[in-house]
């Protein structure tokens, strides 16, 4: 299942422009290995039956991080906002996927 993933964060405590730039994947040139687990980060969030918005800042917080995940597949296109904390521990997991592809040049 080829997909393609855009994946975007704002907020936070510090604010870095470069980790600001959103991350586009193409699943089709990723290693099989990487490609499989994100398919699989996917499939375990049920990413597609996820509502457009996914949580809200904890009263009082001021420096929550919200993160947006595009996932284009086939003829499904859905995009969902997460904001911290992420209580959902599957699309946490798939988080955290994207954030470390994020990091890597």
């Amino acid at each position: 299942m080829g997909m393609r993933i855009q994946f975007s964060s704002t907020g936070g405590i510090a604010h870095f422009p470069g980790l600001a730039k959103p991350l586009t994947i193409d699943s089709a040139q990723m290693q099989a290995a990487d490609a499989k687990k994100l398919e699989q980060l996917i499939v375990a969030a049920r990413f597609f039956e996820l509502p457009a918005k996914v949580g809200s800042p904890q009263a009082g917080a001021a420096d929550y991080r919200t993160y947006t995940i595009t996932v284009e597949s086939g003829e499904q296109r859905h995009t969902v906002e997460a904001v911290e904390p992420i209580e959902d521990v599957s699309l946490s997991e798939l988080v955290a996927f994207l954030r470390e592809k994020k990091k890597k040049p």
